[in-house]
């Protein structure tokens, strides 16, 4: 599913315009993006949960070469399905 299905979606169960599907589903995602970026946590219930966690530092292998590479530190986006999501076959 790509966010075109989204938006199609909204657009089919509610009867709205396209344009405005698009800017519904663009200000959720902008939402969410900047809610991680500013380091938030992101609940939706019935779905999962979205968080943002520190990465490690490290040392890596380049596979080609073999010579080891610095992993340097960062932040990672984590998702936990919710009760419903894990259920699914």
């Amino acid at each position: 599913m790509i966010k075109l299905d989204i938006i199609n979606e909204v657009v089919n169960r509610t009867g709205i315009t396209k344009t405005k599907a698009e800017i519904a589903v663009e200000t959720v995602f902008e939402s969410m993006k900047k809610a991680l970026t500013l380091g938030d946590r992101i609940e939706l219930r019935g779905f999962g949960v979205f968080n943002v966690k520190p990465r490690k530092t490290g040392i890596g292998r380049n596979p080609r070469t073999g010579a080891e590479v610095s992993i340097p530190p960062g932040k990672a986006v984590r998702f936990k399905p919710g009760k419903e999501l894990q259920g699914l076959p």
